[in-house]
């Protein structure tokens, strides 16, 4: 009699899914570690589960059932309990007579058909389905199957209550399964904890990150990613679409990239949400950006930049004519420091338009486009538009490509304040990349007024400030250079509950200001090299980043391992 196992192995052989070899390398494994065969094999990816399911099916003879559009009645799975289940990725789909239809992963395992024929005392019918549509399907079957876990995690934090602003829309396909426990009470509470949480703690960013056994959720705080508690993996596929409920997205949608936004009352204030949801190998990654309006420094005074930075903004701001750049990676602070600038200007005396991707703060006054290119509506298309408006001041998101940067350039050319930003990590950087972008330097010499690149550092927490000494030579080798009489003392954070034990809280900007001067435009007419224009600057009294940053660390506002982590040193 052929045993199950060398069952197996023929359908795979006899289809070409495994070579012999490959069969020798899983039956080595499932030796040493143990497991089923048709998971080792999936593991060390020899053959798609996809491939494998509908290869037994045909093999075997059984037929092939798509769980996911297949609505299971209750009362059918409650004949087995939701521990026999999960146990043995099992579920039942129908019952005719004394004969129960079983879905199951491994259709092959005789000890799990015995078993629950014992165990129910029907007649057992195996079909086949693929693993992941089972455990899913056991997840919306048995509501209570995690339902002690989560109220274990819901009770730990208090959660406050949260109202959607925007109301989920009709058209939602709500006869889903997904749709349908999404908007059951312990997905609600376990997603409205996490997003309350990550406010309380005044997070930027919140990842949702699936893997194979478990679900990461991370809070990016002052700039740095920590891991926060997180509930069981199965919750995963239900936060997601709780999460594109609440952003009006495509539910039934898991293939492709989708972005969205939504809007919270928590604690008596609107806090908006950006959504990006990635397809990864383990299923969709959430990104949501918090944009609370309460906790942004829309002020350029509050920026935390030197006086210096500060009197240089101002004065360009209020030049009729002229572009003025923003340069920095993403998350360093660029849009907040433009929107502080609009803050500063506004009057009802001006006309003011920004084209954005997508727009971060609503302005109150303030004309807000938002950019969607994949109607055609993009930076240049909306630029062309915006000009026909008669605005004196033009702020673009981001310069992304040529069409761009050069309808920018014309528009300030032509009489217009324009405000952008550009993904460059120094201040004459900006200008090798302007050039690379195919822009004419006598043009930048005409248009282009002053460049800032800016980065964020943590805050030292002032409640559990301390001052400390660091060796002459640890700054020697640094090239931190002290005045002279002056004591190598410095400040630094011990941690206590008001700042989470970081020894830090919030955080601050600092800023290279590059001004273009007669010598600076000679240089960008010869097409001079980066480090050229860098070093005539900084004769002329322009501050490199890591000596912007040197001076906050002198002033007790930030350390210098801040610093020397977000700055790179100067030549």
């Amino acid at each position: 009699m052929i045993s199950l196992k060398e069952r197996l192995t023929e359908i795979l052989i006899n289809n070409k899914l495994i070579t012999e070899e490959q069969l020798e390398q899983a039956l080595s494994v499932q030796k040493e570690k143990g497991g089923r065969l048709s998971d080792i094999l999936v593991s060390l990816k020899f053959v798609k589960e996809n491939e494998l399911t509908s290869t037994l099916s045909e093999g075997l003879g059984l037929p092939l059932i798509d769980l996911k559009r297949f609505k299971i009645d209750n009362e059918i799975v409650s004949v087995i309990p939701a521990d026999i289940a999960r146990h043995y990725q099992i579920i039942p789909v129908s019952k005719m007579g004394d004969t129960i239809t079983l879905a199951m992963a491994d259709p092959l395992n005789i000890f799990a058909i015995d078993y629950v024929q014992s165990l129910t005392g029907y007649k057992i019918n195996p079909i086949i389905s693929r693993i992941q549509d089972i455990l899913q399907a056991i997840e919306l079957s048995y509501p209570d199957a995690t339902k002690g876990i989560i109220d274990d995690l819901v009770k730990e934090i208090e959660v406050s209550s949260i109202e959607l602003v925007r109301e989920e829309k009709e058209a939602l396909p709500s006869d889903t399964e997904l749709t349908r426990i999404s908007l059951e009470a312990p997905v609600i509470k376990i997603t409205n904890m996490i997003l309350d949480e990550a406010v309380t703690k005044k997070a930027s960013d919140v990842l949702v990150e699936p893997f194979d056994k478990k679900l990461r959720i991370r809070f990016r705080i002052d700039g740095i990613l920590s891991e926060q508690k997180s509930p069981p993996k199965q919750m995963h596929a239900s936060i997601i679409s709780r999460v594109k409920v609440m952003s009006d997205l495509n539910i039934a949608e898991h293939r492709l990239p989708q972005d969205g936004r939504f809007k919270v009352k928590l604690a008596g204030r609107e806090v908006d949400f950006r959504v990006s949801i990635l397809p990864s190998s383990h299923g969709e990654k959430l990104a949501l950006r918090i944009l609370d309006k309460t906790q942004a420094m829309l002020d350029i005074e509050r920026l935390g930049f030197s006086q210096y930075t500060i009197d240089t903004l101002k004065k360009v701001s209020k030049l009729p004519h002229g572009m003025m750049l923003v340069c920095g990676p993403t998350g360093s602070g660029k849009t907040t420091t433009l929107y502080s600038v609009l803050k500063f200007v506004d009057s009802p005396d001006k006309n003011i338009v920004t084209v954005e991707d997508p727009v971060e703060y609503q302005l109150e006054g303030i004309n807000q486009v938002t950019a969607r290119p994949e109607i055609g509506l993009t930076f240049a298309s909306a630029l062309r538009s915006i000009l026909r408006q008669d605005p004196n001041i033009i702020m673009i998101g981001e310069i992304r490509d040529y069409d761009t940067v050069d309808i920018a350039i014309k528009s300030a050319l032509t009489g217009h304040l324009v405000l952008s930003t550009l993904h460059t990590t120094t201040a004459p950087g900006s200008i090798v990349r302007l050039i690379n972008m195919g822009v004419e330097p006598y043009l930048i010499n005409s248009s282009v007024v002053c460049i800032v690149s800016q980065r964020l550092v943590r805050r030292i927490c002032p409640r559990c400030k301390e001052t400390y000494t660091i060796k002459k030579d640890l700054l020697d080798s640094l090239k931190i250079k002290l005045e002279k009489g002056k004591n190598p003392e410095f400040f630094r954070g011990k941690g206590c509950p008001f700042c989470l034990n970081m020894g830090y809280s919030g955080r601050t900007g600092i800023a290279e200001v590059l001004v273009l001067s007669s010598k600076i435009r000679e240089l960008i007419l010869n097409r001079a090299q980066e480090h050229v224009i860098k070093e005539e600057a900084r004769k002329e009294g322009m501050k490199t980043l890591r000596e912007d940053g040197l001076e906050a660390v002198f002033k007790g506002l930030t350390t210098i391992e801040e610093v020397l982590r977000v700055t790179a040193p100067d030549e």
